[in-house]
């Protein structure tokens, strides 16, 4: 049985994101937090967020359908990291020039499965 749960267009470049989730890709759920509550990296505290949303999508799906799953035991079986829309902001720069700055997001998507 399987349970997941997304974050859309977070403010974060799909690169430095999938550094941290390369860092929990298979591991426990007890483990994987552990890691991320230790890490230095901005994107550690929403992932670390996003995996507790998934901890909780999976009790309301016992709560609701009896579905049976065990929550010690759960496993991030996958993370996918894509590219969101970008937002393009210009800059000022010398001599009356403008250069155009792109900022970056990301969509996150968390599926949790029985070891």
């Amino acid at each position: 049985m399987t349970v997941s749960a997304r974050l859309k267009n977070y403010r974060i470049s799909a690169r430095k994101a999938r550094l941290v989730a390369d860092q929990v890709r298979g591991k426990n759920v007890e483990d994987a937090l552990a890691r991320l509550d230790l890490s230095q990296k901005a994107f550690a505290r929403p992932l670390a967020k996003l995996l507790r949303s998934a901890v909780a999508n999976a009790e309301e799906k016992n709560n609701r359908d009896k579905a049976g799953i065990d929550i010690d035991n759960l496993v991030v079986a996958t993370i996918r990291v894509d590219e969101g829309a970008s937002v393009w902001r210009i800059r000022p720069r010398a001599q009356g020039r403008a250069a155009w700055i792109q900022r970056r997001t990301s969509h996150v998507n968390v599926v949790l499965a029985e070891e």
